[in-house]
């Protein structure tokens, strides 16, 4: 990390209680719903307990970063819900991209397909994107506010998933050209994560994407988002698992395709291309041919690009709030949060 973060002024552990406490009591109605109705509850048990398994509610925190942005006060229980609705959408995204990416394990506990079957797991994950769409719908939203926030909504869900197609168009197959995957991470991962969930907030609280709050936080978002999934790319490879809850060998043999695997092909010399194109997407792959991959990717100096690069993205996004037309407060919580979002080891 190449500076101080700055303190977070916002109770993010509160916010995350009061996150967590609204999808347990909306997946415990649904439970009881479904037994009423005759249905299988284990489907909302399930979703419930992979939701409560862990994860850092950084999409409902910047939902309320942006509410307050745009000039919201307090948190009535409407953006609460909305908020909390970002969390269910992602849930979605994770069950289904566990089973693509055949993982084992997600926030140190079996990935929910290896729980219930690849079957039922894609259902669970359907029903989490149904649940996501019924906890917006149902937050006492007025008609306005939901008018605003649909269309940031539903581009943030098929960017996600034209993302994530993008994503396994590559697998196996990594390019040496950073560009094609910096286009899946922004679709999949950055828009997502940090940018839609912004201007969502924003619009509750009455702020367009066009006005000028709504493009300072697109300012932000965007390289800040990028340099989010730059970091998890690292993780996915040079991580603890003890830490990111995730195997350390999942991403190499799934092949995925990364700026920093680009990179390594890019700077290779023949026997180091040699070794990427034996070990990379290969299922088999062993934690000796992990290391041997590792090495490859530090003597490249792509693992330096890559921090490099976050740390660029942090900065360009960090440089405009200076003269952004935003609340100070505001300006310090998202330059806490550009630094816990980047510089993480989870």
């Amino acid at each position: 990390m190449s500076a101080q973060a700055p303190a977070a002024l916002f109770d993010q552990d509160a916010l995350r209680h009061a996150v967590d406490t609204t999808l347990t009591n909306f997946l415990a109605d649904q439970a009881r719903s479904a037994r009423t109705r005759g249905l299988p509850q284990q489907a909302a048990q399930v979703l419930g307990d992979f939701i409560q398994a862990g994860g850092k509610r950084i999409r409902p925190i910047l939902c309320v970063v942006g509410w307050q942005a745009a000039g919201g006060a307090d948190i009535p229980q409407s953006v609460l819900k909305a908020a909390a609705s970002l969390e269910m959408f992602h849930a979605f995204a994770l069950i289904h991209d566990d089973f693509i990416d055949a993982s084992d394990t997600r926030r140190g506990r079996p990935t929910v397909h290896r729980q219930v079957g690849t079957e039922a797991a894609i259902l669970i994950g359907d029903l989490a994107l149904v649940l996501a769409d019924d906890l917006l719908h149902t937050a006492g939203l007025t008609p306005a506010q939901l008018s605003a926030v649909m269309p940031i909504v539903n581009t943030l869900r098929a960017d996600t998933i034209y993302g994530q197609y993008l994503d396994i168009t590559h697998a196996g197959h990594p390019p040496a050209d950073p560009a094609p995957v910096l286009t899946i991470t922004r679709y999949k991962t950055a828009k997502y994560t940090i940018e839609g969930p912004l201007l969502l907030g924003a619009a509750l609280a009455g702020s367009s994407s066009d006005s000028r709050c709504g493009l300072a936080l697109s300012a932000y978002g965007m390289p800040v988002g990028e340099a989010f999934q730059l970091r998890d790319d690292l993780l996915g490879v040079f991580g603890n698992p003890d830490e990111t809850g995730k195997p350390a060998l999942d991403d190499l043999r799934e092949g995925k395709a990364t700026v920093l695997m680009a990179l390594a092909l890019q700077n290779a010399n023949p026997t180091q291309r040699r070794t990427l194109l034996r070990y990379v997407g290969n299922p088999h792959l062993t934690h000796d041919g992990a290391q041997q991959v590792r090495a490859v990717l530090t003597d490249t100096g792509a693992r330096a690009a890559v921090e490099g690069m976050i740390d660029q993205r942090r900065q360009s996004a960090l440089t405009p709030l200076d003269t952004a037309d935003l609340p100070p407060r505001i300006k310090a919580e998202l330059r806490s949060l550009a630094f816990s979002a980047t510089a993480r080891t989870t």
